[in-house]
């Protein structure tokens, strides 16, 4: 760009119609349109597609030529001789992207404020010029060394470098959209190159296995494969979770689920804290508690769950009352093995009718109505699906425990994780439940402020799978999975950024989607999917979007928020490609 962009060496035109919506240039001759080399670079003036720049009185214009045409009264003269040797007067249209400062084409302006006048001068842009803009999108003027990487060339002009930096694609957030074939793994593993080049971090939600290529690389951590060597131990999941899993009907199953919870966390403070406590003293048949000097109450615990049928309530809710901040915290820091007898314990009266300081007897009604919830309970914790995914039967200490694991690359130095869901099976929508939990998990973290230094990408392939998902069934209202969407619409300033893969924008969530800032477009063919990137994609316009029917694979639309202007592009190859190819037909 330290060329000056109006030399009339690149002249090719003047204006002579102006829209809201696009400009008309009329060429003098035909043969401006005709390719030349100039210093050592080829121009086209005369292809659909090529960059052009504008002359305007109080600024220049960055513009894409959309059509080139012959007046009515020249077509019928056109032939290959006449086309050599005589001149014709094309008109073209021209799509304005952006508007920069006459004297210092550097500047971009914010907003298109201004179009050229009739009369403006075209000139042919050369590569050199543009590339400099795509470096600068999404840039901060302080920031003077900011991480760029390599994602392409221009579709219509191989030799221009598409470099963009880190934070314009992934600063607001980042979808790779577009049809099976298109080329999205490619583009993923692109961007994923482009953090490890700029020793960022990022990990990887891998649906199906194919960006497994990574895992022998130098930059990429050991990978988590859930179901087999990694699990995600179910203390770590919230009680909302839980809830999800166990699916109790409203009126009595969820509140003896909370209470049985909430007891077997009472207990769990128990035996963590009675060694230390001089107000805790365990016996053979529980713990007793002192209530004030010289009197002390029995908590009674009886197969290693707690046992309130006739007993007196002061002493549990003692202890509650003492630790509520622990014992009503979202975690699940309890044994689940004794779930289900705990929630048999439950089905009591609330009150004793002959003492109100005791809880009542057994309440045979919410018994038998608990009946169903039990039975999911056990076989939920014995089921080994489950089991393996969650580690019901696992200490949290345990090796390939996630959150350890992914705590472990945090703090390391490797750039890549790789958490694999290729063994994952899908009854019970055990992914879209396990995906969610770990989503929430890195929700919780960003909010304690764990990535504001350092900050983490995280990209979901296949991200329809997991989004816009809810779980009910006849025992249990309709719950919706929505970690991803609250990390979309809270946790950029927090530092951990969405990157989403789908070949179904229209299956993710309208509030998911709008927060999206940056789009790379691939082939999208169903109208409905288009619709979807283009009301939420409030720079997209319709000249950019007509591309999309007819992107061959590996080509792309660039798009969003701190792009002025979309890029039609070829994504480069990576350097580790993912196992994403398509079986091909063979005789035998």
């Amino acid at each position: 760009m330290n060329r000056n962009p109006f030399e009339h060496n690149y002249f090719i035109g003047y204006i002579n119609q102006v829209t809201p919506q696009y400009v008309k240039v009329h060429f003098p001759s035909s043969v401006l349109l005709k390719s030349f080399v100039f210093r050592g670079e080829q121009y086209n003036g005369g292809l659909v597609g090529n960059y052009v720049v504008i002359e305007g009185e109080q600024h220049g214009f960055l513009g894409k030529m959309l059509e080139i045409s012959l007046p009515e009264n020249e077509r019928l003269e056109l032939s290959e001789k006449s086309f050599q040797n005589k001149e014709f007067h094309p008109t073209g249209k021209i799509e304005i992207l952006l508007s920069f400062d006459l004297f210092n084409p550097t500047e971009v302006e914010k907003g298109l404020n201004s179009l050229p006048s009739v009369g403006a001068k075209v000139f042919v842009c050369s590569s050199n010029f543009i590339k400099g803009y795509f470096k600068g999108f999404g840039v901060k003027k302080e920031n003077t060394n900011p991480p760029v990487f390599s994602l392409g060339c221009l579709t219509y002009d191989k030799s221009t470098e598409v470099e963009i930096s880190q934070q314009a694609i992934f600063g607001r957030h980042c979808a790779v959209v577009g049809t099976t074939g298109g080329g999205k793994s490619y583009t993923v593993s692109k961007l994923i190159e482009g953090i490890i080049v700029n020793k960022g971090k990022a990990i990887l939600i891998d649906a199906t296995g194919e960006y497994a290529t990574h895992d022998k690389q130098s930059y990429s951590a050991t990978p988590a494969i859930l179901a087999n060597s990694a699990f995600f131990h179910y203390t770590n999941l919230t009680i909302g979770d839980l809830f999800v899993l166990l699916r109790p009907s409203g009126q009595v199953q969820a509140p003896k689920l909370a209470e049985a919870i909430k007891s077997l966390k009472v207990l769990r403070v128990l035996e963590n804290t009675y060694l230390t406590s001089t107000n805790i003293t365990k016996v053979d048949d529980g713990f007793k508690v002192k209530i004030r000097d010289g009197i002390e109450e029995l908590i009674k615990v009886d197969g290693g769950t707690v046992t309130k049928e006739n007993q007196l309530m002061r002493p549990f809710n003692r202890i509650y009352e003492q630790n509520m901040v622990d014992i009503e915290s979202f975690n699940s820091d309890f044994d689940i093995r004794l779930l289900a007898s705990q929630i048999i314990k439950e089905c009591i009266w609330d009150i004793d009718k002959n003492d109100h300081m005791k809880w009542g007897g057994r309440n045979d009604t919410h018994l038998n109505n608990c009946i169903s919830l039990i039975l999911r309970t056990k076989s939920l914790i014995n089921n080994p699906l489950f089991d393996v995914i969650f580690g019901f039967q696992k200490d949290k200490t345990d090796e390939g425990e996630l959150t350890t694991e992914m705590q472990k690359f945090l703090n390391g130095d490797k750039n890549l994780l790789r958490i694999g869901f290729e063994q994952v099976g899908y009854d019970f929508q055990a992914r879209e439940i396990l995906a969610n939990a770990i989503g929430k998990n890195l929700l919780e973290k960003s909010r304690q402020g764990d990535f504001k230094s350092k900050p983490v990408v995280l990209f979901i392939d296949e991200a329809h799978q997991y989004l816009n998902r809810s779980v009910k069934d006849e025992y249990f209202e309709m719950t919706r999975l929505d970690s991803f969407d609250q990390i979309a619409k809270e946790c950029r300033k927090h530092g951990l950024f969405l990157c989403l893969a789908t070949q179904m924008p229209r299956d993710i969530p309208q509030g998911t989607l709008s927060q999206m800032g940056t789009f790379i477009v691939h082939r999208l063919i169903n109208p409905f999917d288009k619709d979807a990137v283009e009301n939420a994609c409030s720079s997209a316009n319709k000249n950019s979007l007509s591309f999309l029917p007819v992107l061959g694979a590996g080509e792309a639309i660039l798009m969003g928020v701190d792009f002025p202007m979309p890029v039609v592009l070829k994504v480069n190859k990576p350097i580790v490609e993912p196992n994403s190819a398509t079986p091909q037909f063979v005789l035998p």
